[in-house]
């Protein structure tokens, strides 16, 4: 049977170098599950795969939307799925890879039929999110659903407001929606999930951030500074930048607040992926040959998937 290899993890745990290595081995290109990655003109922020990354195996679903573009979970997976029934017919492997959660779910396990909401609701959270305020309307999530207000982006109103339009609608948790009978697909899905010790992982994140300064992600931020209302820019490392573009932090200040929300979504992912016991975990932490051992692992681990 075809199958999906999905090499996930937290952000800076070291995919690219494993995914690299493993698609070569099997001669197949990458589909990147990246929410912002996939936009044009935001290399150094979303720490898009490089040139010559690129150059080394092909990807798929990186820099193709301009930033004005809407774009989301649902329509990224029908566009794989489209996608994964032309590479199957040239392979009997693909690979994709990312740390966008629900962009991962709704690939290997479908988004599920969500009810539609009716245009009296929206006006009245529309109306709702300006008068109340976005804290507000969180602390009535973290009431009504508190699984999903653990792992949901607070800064992030869209999705607040879409998941307590879902709860309203349906008087259950957006939650319990989301995760309901999975679709099955016709391929087999082999997850394997990347970690290093926290202290390790950290250490990880903050170089990356100072790597990022240094490879010039505040001039990134300033050529879109006035498209910052886009939600494309609404993510870690722009909203910061563009704070202290306005005077509220020192460029020092923004820099800390980029490192410690950064470190605070790899916890959350790791909260959301920790849910799935069908993915396989590797540690790569404190060894100088944790990368060789982690990509000769899993080889071995898709090997015997396909095997059996």
């Amino acid at each position: 049977m075809k199958t999906l290899i999905v090499i996930l993890g937290p952000t800076g745990v070291g995919k690219t170098d494993i995914c690299l290595r493993v698609a070569e081995y099997f001669s197949v290109p990458i589909i990147n599950a990246d929410s912002r990655q996939i936009y044009k003109g935001l290399p150094i922020g979303t720490a898009a795969p490089t040139q010559e990354q690129q150059k080394r195996v092909k990807h798929y679903m990186v820099e193709k939307l301009d930033i004005e573009d809407y774009y989301n979970a649902s329509m990224f997976e029908e566009e794989v799925l489209k996608l994964l029934e032309v590479l199957f017919q040239q392979s009997d492997f693909a690979i994709m890879s990312g740390g966008s959660m629900m962009y991962i779910d709704a690939v290997c396990d479908g988004m599920g039929d969500l009810p539609t909401v009716s245009d009296e609701l929206r006006a009245t959270m529309k109306h709702r999110l300006k008068d109340e305020g976005l804290d507000a309307l969180c602390k009535e999530l973290e009431e009504l659903d508190p699984e999903y207000y653990a792992i949901v982006d607070k800064k992030n109103y869209r999705r607040v407001v879409h998941a307590l339009e879902i709860i309203h609608t349906t008087h259950q948790t957006f939650t319990s929606l989301r995760t309901g009978e999975k679709k099955n697909r016709p391929f087999n899905i082999v997850k394997i999930g990347l970690n290093r010790k926290r202290e390790e992982l950290y250490d990880r994140i903050n170089q990356r951030v100072d790597n990022m300064m240094k490879e010039g992600l505040l001039e990134e931020v300033k050529e879109h500074q006035d498209m910052r209302q886009l939600q494309s820019l609404n993510t870690v490392g722009y909203k910061e930048l563009f704070a202290y573009l306005d005077g509220t932090w020192t460029l020092d200040e923004a820099v800390e607040r980029i490192k410690g929300n950064t470190r605070r979504y790899a916890r959350k992912q790791l909260t959301w992926f920790k849910r799935d016991e069908s993915i396989h975990w590797l540690d790569l932490s404190s060894s100088d040959d944790a990368e060789n051992k982690a990509v000769a692992e899993i080889i071995d681990i898709i090997k015997d998937s396909t095997s059996s």
